[in-house]
């Protein structure tokens, strides 16, 4: 059996723009090529819910990428060396706090979690991120105990370009919040990441877990009294 294409995120050196969504990206973007549908931002690729993990302890990197069934190599053009150089990895967070906690003994690794942590409180706007998460709970009443808070921390991590950071979302606009509960459903409560870790192409991966992330949602949309009624 031929081994899974490693995937690849590129750091682009000039302007960017999502051929998927249309958004401009900008200078330095962080962008997934998928051939002919050219560059797509990381939301439309998927992939936005990976954190970055930079190079340093080679363990780490090791077992955070073996326990996430979804990993990408980010890659960025040196103009002195005349190639890609490797700037990190994108893990699952799930896989990269295995690694750190069978890294632990490691002062390093304990050093490079507490300045993630603390790095990631800072990304956050924690009143906008409370008022996405109320949202999603009046949109969502019988979603999971806990993952209106999950969901907005992730969709709204600043500079991520994920749906939380969208104008539209800063309204609380009800189309947004639902976007950010179906990405969180795709990845959290399907086996959508294990397919795309696979090689299934993204649009087929999709269609294979639409019934589920559709039925999901349909639930978590129902009101518990509701629900409740025979």
């Amino acid at each position: 059996m031929p081994e899974t294409q490693e995937l690849k995120v590129f750091i682009s050196t000039g302007e960017s723009t999502c051929g998927d969504c249309g958004e401009k990206l900008g200078r330095h973007a962080w962008i997934f090529l998928a051939g002919e549908r050219g560059a797509l931002c990381l939301s439309c690729a998927d992939l936005e819910h990976l954190v970055f993990l930079p190079p340093g302890v080679a363990a780490l990197t090791r077992r955070a990428r073996k326990y996430s069934m979804l990993s990408a190599v980010v890659l960025r053009w040196s103009r002195a060396r005349r190639k890609y150089e490797r700037q990190g990895v994108l893990v699952e967070e799930a896989g990269l706090a295995r690694a750190e906690a069978q890294c632990m003994a490691d002062d390093d690794a304990r050093a490079r979690r507490r300045n993630r942590e603390a790095q990631r409180r800072a990304d956050q706007d924690q009143t906008y991120v409370q008022c996405f998460a109320q949202r999603v709970r009046e949109c969502f009443p019988s979603c999971p105990a806990g993952a209106e808070h999950a969901i907005a921390e992730r969709a709204c991590l600043k500079y991520s370009g994920r749906v939380g950071r969208s104008a539209a979302a800063k309204d609380l606009d009800e189309k947004a919040v639902f976007l950010a509960v179906v990405a969180h459903i795709r990845h959290v409560e399907t086996p959508y990441d294990r397919l795309l870790g696979a090689g299934v192409d993204r649009e087929l991966a999709r269609r294979q877990v639409e019934d589920q992330v559709r039925g999901i949602a349909h639930e978590w949309e129902t009101s518990p009294v509701a629900a409740a009624k025979p």
